[in-house]
């Protein structure tokens, strides 16, 4: 059984990792993360201790994964401190910057401790990764959209910024199409247009254009029950990796 610690268990992606963790009979919660929460109460439910800190989660509690699912402030911190006490983060939050996932990295290797980052834990966003990368060599002008909720605060999306990433790594190509106003946030050489509205939860398209001819992939997701299977899968997997896996497709085959 996996012993598990969710951090940030009052949002609604921390609630819904809280009980997955529950309902899951290969998992074991054994704590949460959450200084706000802890002021008012000793444990979640009656049962699951709250810690404040790290320290106290890992000496009591002894996680063999932490769920980080926080905000853009408190992700590193979080993750790092997590590996550093021999706790493997499973991280869906985004905001990291690229200098913090490669400290990460380097962290996560010279101990030896498992850490998989995930800004999308839907399969059938990580699926869209996939499938851009594959596109984008034959299609190489792309741009991506990304919708969201207008509470997502970080922009571009940690699931776009890294859909771009992957797409330069498989096409080779990191110079920066036409800048200007209207263009969008270049992310390794493709614009990103950003959208923020009430009503949508999390939604991306990548447009490759050819000659005579528009290439769309896009993935919905309608319910934040679509990523529950991707973030059991990802707790899972992180017991038997030694190294930082960024990337819920990497994960996938």
């Amino acid at each position: 059984m996996i012993r598990v610690a969710v951090a940030g268990p009052r949002g609604r992606m921390g609630a819904l990792a809280v009980e997955a963790m529950i309902t899951g009979r290969e998992f074991l919660l054994v704590g949460v993360l959450d200084r706000k929460m802890a002021e008012r109460a000793n444990t979640l439910g009656g049962a699951v201790p709250i810690y404040t800190d790290m320290f106290t989660l890992a000496d009591e509690a002894k996680p063999d994964v932490l769920v980080e699912l926080t905000n853009h402030e408190s992700v590193y911190p979080n993750t790092r401190d997590a590996i550093l006490h021999g706790i493997r983060p499973v991280v869906g939050t985004s905001g990291l910057t690229e200098e913090q996932i490669g400290k990460l990295d380097i962290l996560s290797r010279k101990h030896g401790v498992g850490c998989i980052l995930a800004p999308n834990f839907s399969i059938g966003a990580a699926l869209l990764m996939k499938f851009a990368s594959m596109a984008v060599s034959y299609m190489p002008d792309a741009e991506i959209i990304e919708l969201h909720h207008d509470g997502k605060k970080d922009y571009p999306s940690g699931t776009a910024a890294l859909t771009a990433r992957m797409m330069e790594e498989a096409s080779g190509d990191s110079g920066a199409r036409e800048k200007g106003a209207g263009r969008g946030t270049d992310v390794s050489g493709i614009p990103i247009h950003s959208v923020r509205l009430p009503g949508l939860l999390s939604h991306q398209e990548v447009l490759f254009g050819g000659e005579g001819q528009l290439l769309t992939l896009r993935h919905d997701s309608f319910s934040r029950q679509s990523y529950v299977s991707g973030m059991v899968l990802a707790v899972k997997e992180v017991m038997n990796r030694d190294c930082l896996i960024n990337g819920l497709d990497k994960i996938i085959g």
